[in-house]
């Protein structure tokens, strides 16, 4: 089978192993850095990954979450992610994912003053927030009445969206500080464009000379590049079971086949599911439920997680 996979700098697979290489934290650093200063943030000076990427933990699953979790000088810590494809409640699993990383910062008895800020990155490639017009977006627990004043300075979330520039609004890249524009450019352009084309933008910033030079070897290497590909297939699939789900759901119309379609995408994913499990989602009549719960089972790494979720009633 022929080979036609492009380089592609906003593949989850290649930004977890560039940017959690620890010979490349100064890259890492950088990309936060541009994002950090350019919603007026000072910068950071280390940058630590507390989940270094491993190709060959990744080759036996490719339902594993890409993101790269880091603590700086201060013991802040930041989740960086990169999302190809948004699905139903996709704000509601960006804020489940920086709760968890936000609570698992303490034992039991642990004193709250113990807990760090921390602060998500995400690097989005669909539609999300029209109502928004930034390429760089920064959500703050506000008051109604004085958005000036936060609830807390532990929770930041900022979404980069990419499809502003996919759809043609180059003209938004004006309003971005210099660092996060250059970073922007490559990873909405480097696919597409030869290294000669790419040379002004990346002679003009040694950092992503680098990074362009970081994805050029991960494609050149065959394992990598298999892996790339295996993990395009995957998302591509993904993304097909939501799109059938939402579809069959709507011709439903009805709980039960909600219920149905959960049960398929367990069975596909992780093998036969006991008649209890079949039976409990089954009895489930509440239709925003059953929409998390699909969420879930496209998500989740194994069986025991949804099963100990749906004990929890964390849906």
């Amino acid at each position: 089978m022929k080979d036609n996979l492009t380089p592609d700098p906003t593949s989850d697979v290649f930004t977890a192993s560039l940017w959690s290489d620890p010979k490349n934290e100064h890259i890492l650093r950088s990309y936060i850095n541009a994002v950090l200063t350019d919603a007026g943030m000072p910068p950071i000076t280390r940058a630590t990954v507390l989940n270094p990427f491993n190709i060959k933990d990744f080759a036996e699953s490719k339902t594993i979450i890409l993101d790269v979790r880091v603590e700086d000088e201060r013991g802040r810590l930041y989740d960086i992610e990169v999302q190809g494809a948004g699905h139903v409640s996709f704000p509601n699993r960006m804020l489940r994912y920086w709760s968890d990383i936000y609570s698992s910062q303490l034992k039991s008895g642990d004193d709250y003053s113990l807990l760090r800020p921390v602060t998500s990155i995400i690097l989005t490639e669909f539609p999300i927030f029209p109502e928004l017009n930034n390429v760089h977006n920064v959500f703050q627990i506000t008051a109604k009445e004085n958005p000036t004043v936060l609830l807390t300075h532990d929770f930041q979330i900022h979404f980069i969206r990419l499809s502003e520039i996919h759809q043609g609004h180059l003209a938004k890249l004006n309003d971005l500080r210099c660092d996060l524009r250059h970073w922007v450019n490559f990873l909405a352009f480097a696919a597409e464009k030869t290294e000669e084309e790419m040379s002004g933008l990346t002679d003009n910033n040694p950092i992503i000379r680098e990074a362009y030079e970081e994805m050029q070897r991960f494609y050149a290497n065959p394992e990598t590049r298999e892996q790339a590909r295996k993990r395009r297939q995957f998302i591509f699939d993904y993304n097909y079971g939501i799109n059938v789900s939402r579809e069959e759901g709507e011709a439903k119309g009805r709980a039960e086949g909600k219920a149905e379609l959960i049960i398929r995408f367990l069975t596909r994913r992780f093998g036969m599911i006991s008649p209890p499990l079949k039976d409990n989602l089954s009895s489930i009549t509440d239709m925003k439920c059953l929409d998390r719960l699909a969420d879930l089972a496209l998500d989740c790494q194994s069986l025991e997680e949804f099963e100990s979720n749906l004990r929890e009633n964390r849906y």
